[in-house]
């Protein structure tokens, strides 16, 4: 079930990344929520919040010509009935197809009546990723 529920979060996640919708990907989230990253570590409290953070991250992925966003490999781990951690490595792709980034993501995930949303996600690179005890897949999506 987790499987599923984690699957159809990040598959959402991703599609509305990629199409820089602001909404469909506030709507993954829980607020409060922290974004990390090795330079910034983000206190997202409220909508007003969020939207300046993912304003500016938006910003960066066009301004970087972003053309594809792929995850590589999606694990999880059950915390409790409540909290799963999530590892995601993802690629971005330039207008070349080439990748302009690469890193590790771990989520912490809130299974609130039967619905998965982020609470806090940390970046890192690739070497920290980590295999958690179950996998699943986040399939391909064209733009």
């Amino acid at each position: 079930m987790n499987t599923e529920k984690l699957a159809h979060l990040f598959t959402n996640y991703l599609q509305y990344f990629k199409e820089y919708n602001l909404a469909g990907v506030a709507s993954c989230y829980h607020l409060p929520c922290t974004l990390n990253t090795p330079d910034k570590i983000s206190f997202v409290a409220n909508e007003k919040d969020f939207q300046k953070e993912f304003n500016s991250i938006f910003t960066q992925l066009k301004a970087a010509n972003t053309s594809n966003v792929v995850a590589n490999k999606a694990s999880y781990q059950p915390i409790s009935e409540q909290i799963i951690l999530v590892n995601i490595d993802w690629d971005f792709f330039d207008a070349n197809q080439e990748v302009f980034a690469d890193f590790s993501a771990i989520y912490h995930v809130l299974v609130i009546a039967d619905e998965c949303k982020i609470f806090n996600v940390t970046s890192h690179e690739l070497s920290n990723s980590l295999a958690l005890e179950y996998s699943f897949t986040i399939p391909v999506l064209t733009k």
